[in-house]
């Protein structure tokens, strides 16, 4: 076998070519060996090459991809983004600043961005491109200048740029604008405003409907025992002319027989049984009207006056009879109350939320063939339990949870003023107690509460 003649040097193509003619070169078994390993790496390594072009040109295609991605992305973004490099030279723009500019990208790459921003703001831009490390992203407001004059006011968020090493390299710029927003703002807050004052309005025109149910009802309630007393005084009049008359008749010194006639005739001594219930009649009548105009100061719910022991029996007796003195109609009441109950509190106020709820009780009872009202009061552990309960039509379901609302009532007009009610919760409030209203299921409505006894 001949020896090859041929050189390592003489490249991979000439020595592959002479391979491939069989029997054209021999080669002793060392030298065989040697060029077999070389092609087999010669090999390896197009083989690796070819492998990594392919690999190159799927990560080229995937980073053209990305990038497609992300500048569609940042196209599509209604909201303006400016890149920025630490001196505020723009680097990128999106459509939307291009717009809002009013220039192309050639016109804004490579500008500072304070070239682009309204005189009156540009003072407010040094913020904005503030180094700074972290994450910190920094507000502000500017408005940009345009070949049409200055634009729509802009909320800029500022967000820094940091290279691998941390260093600041610059901001990336994002806004909206907020004219539009403002004035939708300025828009509905005038548009509150119109409603306050509406709203005012309409309250003014209820307190003042309000204060005319509240006088009438006051003059309703003040006719009463004003009518009383006046009537007590004619009364009273008409026995001082006749004590006038037998006093000066014993002045002259008659004959007993003629003045024991004269006294018979005049009937002096049924005047003098009548002056007293007169007297305490009249007074207690004076006493009612000063208590109803000291509970128009209720209203205010003020605090609880001056706390007296109360004896349940006499309050309750007063009151009902004071309540049945105003109605026209007759009711059977009947009252059942435990002897020797006591209470602390203030006796006129508890009268009159007795006082109110009786005659609710018997104005509900106006259609009713045999109308009938139970007043009681007794112990229930440490508590006085007050029930008044009438045989009436009972309370709607659906005005239970208004009954005690101030100016709700279901009467018609001038017969009540929608407090009775409001205030008799808030004395029993005042007092340590609950009160609530029930309809029975036989039918007619309960009012209750309990008071800690005394």
């Amino acid at each position: 076998m001949a020896k090859a003649t041929h050189s390592p040097e003489s490249g991979a193509d000439t020595l592959l070519k002479l391979i491939a003619r069989s029997g054209s070169l021999e080669f002793d078994s060392e030298r065989e060996g040697v060029w077999i390993e070389v092609i087999r790496k010669m090999d390896e390594v197009y083989s690796d090459l070819l492998r990594y072009e392919v690999d190159l040109e799927h990560k080229n295609a995937e980073l053209e991809e990305a990038q497609a991605f992300v500048t569609n992305v940042i196209e599509s973004v209604s909201d303006i983004l400016v890149v920025c490099d630490a001196r505020g030279t723009v680097q990128q723009a999106n459509s939307a600043f291009q717009r809002t500019s009013g220039r192309l990208l050639a016109d804004i790459v490579g500008r500072n961005i304070a070239d682009m921003i309204d005189s009156e703001h540009r003072g407010k831009l040094a913020l904005l491109l503030t180094p700074r490390s972290g994450a910190e992203v920094v507000d502000g407001e500017l408005r940009f200048a345009s070949a049409a004059g200055s634009s729509d006011l802009f909320a800029i968020n500022s967000s820094p740029r940091h290279d691998h090493r941390g260093r600041f390299i610059g901001v990336v710029l994002t806004g909206r604008p907020i004219g539009e927003l403002r004035r939708a703002y300025e828009a509905l807050h005038k548009a509150h405003q119109e409603l306050q004052r509406a709203q005012r309005q309409l309250v003014e025109q209820e307190k003042m409907a309000s204060l005319g149910r509240l006088v009438a009802g006051v003059a309703h309630e003040l006719n009463n025992p004003i009518s009383f007393v006046y009537g007590n005084i004619h009364t009273l009049m008409r026995y001082r002319t006749a004590l006038v008359g037998y006093l000066d008749a014993i002045h002259e010194q008659p004959v007993a027989d003629d003045v024991a006639a004269l006294r018979n005739d005049l009937r002096i001594d049924a005047i003098l049984e009548d002056f007293g219930p007169l007297i305490e009649g009249t007074l207690e009548g004076a006493v009612r009207i000063s208590e109803i105009v000291k509970n128009l100061r209720r209203l205010s719910f003020s605090k609880l006056g001056e706390v007296e022991r109360v004896n349940i029996e006499r309050l309750i007796n007063t009151a009902v009879l004071w309540a049945g003195r105003t109605k026209q109609h007759r009711v059977d009441i009947q009252i059942e109350v435990e002897p020797d109950l006591w209470i602390s509190g203030n006796e006129g106020q508890l009268h009159q939320v007795i006082v109110n709820l009786v005659e609710n009780a018997i104005d509900a009872m106006r259609s009713t063939e045999l109308p009938r009202l139970v007043v009681t009061a007794a112990r229930q552990g440490g508590e006085v339990l007050f029930r008044i309960a009438d045989n009436g039509p009972g309370i709607d379901k659906d005005h239970l949870s208004h009954i005690f609302e101030p100016f709700f009532t279901t009467k018609r007009v001038g017969e009540g003023t929608g407090l009775g009610l409001w205030i008799s919760y808030g004395i029993v409030r005042e007092h340590g107690g609950e009160l609530s209203a029930t309809t029975e299921p036989q039918g007619g409505a309960t009012f209750s509460f309990a008071l800690p006894a005394a």
